[in-house]
C-alpha cells in the first residue's frame, strides 16, 4: 500500500474505509498466525514480589499492566498520571532493577509487583510477562498495556477519565484503542535538560516537544504502520510508532511476534483516538542508549540504539530541534493537529473498518 502523510488535520474517524478483500485478508493472516504465535507464549516464569498477598481484581477495577527497568526517576509522575486519569491497579515485572525501582514499586498500595528469573529478551521481549498477567487477572475486561516511559493522553483526557473513554469505544463496538508514541525532547540544550522528576515534575515539563511532521502511514493486512519523528529525523531508526495501549483482553488475543501487531488483526484498524508521548531524551540519554546497547535485550542486536549511538559519536552536539517543533501544551493541540480523532466527537466512526 502507497504511504501517506500524517499527521492528517481534520481527523474525524478511521484513517481508511477498507474493502470486504482488505478484511477478509485480515481475518486469514490472523487464522494463520494464530497456532504458530500461540505456541511461541512461555507461562510459569512470574512470581509475586510484592509484600502483600496476590489480590483478585473487582469488576470496576481499571488495570495498568506495565514494566520497568531502571526508571525510578519516572515512576512518581508515571503513577500521578495514570492515577489522575482513573487506573486503579497498577501490574507492574521489574526487570532486575538497580536504582530502586523495585523498592518503591513494592511502597505503593496499588500495586502488584511481579518479577522474573528470566530477562526481557528470553521473555519474548517482555510479551510473555504481560500474556501471563493478562491470564492470572482475568480474561474479558479492559486493561492498559504501557512501559514506563509512555503516558497515554487523549482529548479531554483529564477531564473525561477512563472510563468515558472505555464507555465511548464500547458504545462504537471498538476492542483496542490505537495511539502512536510521540518522541518527545527539550527545547532546550539536552545537556541541561535533567529530569528528576521530584516535586511533583512531570516529564513533558522538561522534554516538551516534538516533531509536528515529518511522519507517514501505511496500512497494511495486520496494522496501521506509522514511521517518523525525532528519532527519524534525527537517527534514521524506522521503528514502528502504532500501538495499541487500551484494550479489550479476551481468549482471541494475543501480543503475537510483535506488540504493534497484536492478535487479532482485525481489531487494529479502529480510530486513532489518543497518542502516546514517548521521554527517553533527557541529559543522560546518552548513557541509557549505551546501557541499551550493552544489556543484549532488545530487538536485532539492539541496532535502533547502535544507530543512535553511531550518531551521537559523530556529533556531541546534536541539535534536537527544528522548525517543525511543536511546544505540548495540552490533549487537545494532538486533533488540532491531526494526530489523533476525538473520541468524544459523535462522527469518529466504529470498530469495524
Amino acid at each position: 500500500m502507497p504511504e501517506t502523510v500524517y499527521p492528517a488535520p481534520g481527523m474525524k474517524g478511521p484513517l481508511w474505509r477498507r474493502s470486504p478483500l482488505e478484511r477478509l485478508l485480515t481475518w486469514n493472516g490472523t487464522r494463520r498466525s494464530r497456532k504458530r504465535i500461540f505456541a511461541l507464549s512461555k507461562a510459569g516464569s512470574l512470581g509475586l514480589a510484592s509484600p502483600q498477598r496476590l489480590r483478585a481484581l473487582a469488576a470496576d477495577d481499571m488495570p495498568l499492566v506495565f514494566l520497568c527497568r531502571n526508571d525510578r526517576r519516572l515512576l512518581p509522575s508515571f503513577f500521578a498520571h495514570y492515577r489522575r486519569l482513573g487506573v486503579t491497579r497498577f501490574i507492574c515485572v521489574d526487570d532486575q532493577s538497580t536504582d530502586g525501582t523495585a523498592e518503591y514499586l513494592a511502597a505503593q498500595a496499588d500495586t502488584d509487583l511481579w518479577a522474573s528469573p528470566l530477562r526481557y529478551k528470553d521473555a519474548r521481549r517482555g510479551k510473555s510477562w504481560r500474556e501471563e498477567l493478562f491470564s492470572i487477572y482475568g480474561f474479558d475486561r479492559w486493561y492498559l498495556n504501557v512501559d514506563s516511559d509512555e503516558f497515554l493522553i487523549y482529548d479531554r483526557c483529564f477531564e473525561m477519565p477512563l472510563p468515558r473513554l472505555i464507555a465511548r469505544l464500547e458504545e462504537r463496538s471498538i476492542r483496542r484503542l490505537a495511539a502512536p508514541m510521540i518522541d518527545m525532547y527539550p527545547s532546550s540544550d539536552i545537556a541541561a535538560a535533567e529530569f528528576t522528576g521530584e516535586e511533583g515534575q512531570m516529564p513533558w515539563q522538561v522534554a516538551d516537544c516534538y516533531d509536528r511532521d515529518g511522519y507517514t502511514v501505511v496500512r497494511n493486512a495486520r496494522f496501521q504502520r506509522i514511521r517518523g519523528g525525532a528519532r527519524k529525523r534525527l537517527f534514521g531508526s524506522n521503528v514502528d510508532l502504532m500501538k495499541y495501549p487500551l484494550m479489550f483482553w479476551d481468549k482471541e488475543c494475543s501480543l503475537g511476534e510483535n506488540i504493534h501487531q497484536p492478535l487479532p488483526y482485525q481489531r487494529n484498524f479502529s480510530p486513532i483516538f489518543g497518542v502516546l508521548l514517548h521521554f527517553k531524551f533527557f541529559s543522560d540519554y546518552q548513557e541509557r542508549v549505551q546501557e541499551a546497547i550493552s544489556s543484549g535485550q532488545h530487538f536485532g542486536g539492539a541496532q535502533e540504539y547502535v544507530k543512535i549511538m553511531q550518531k551521537i559519536s559523530a556529533d556531541r552536539e546534536i541539535e534536537f530541534g527544528y522548525p517543525g517543533s511543536a511546544h505540548f501544551r495540552d490533549p487537545g493541540q494532538f486533533v488540532e493537529q491531526g494526530f489523533a480523532a476525538s473520541p468524544f466527537d459523535g462522527s469518529g466512526g466504529g470498530g469495524h473498518v
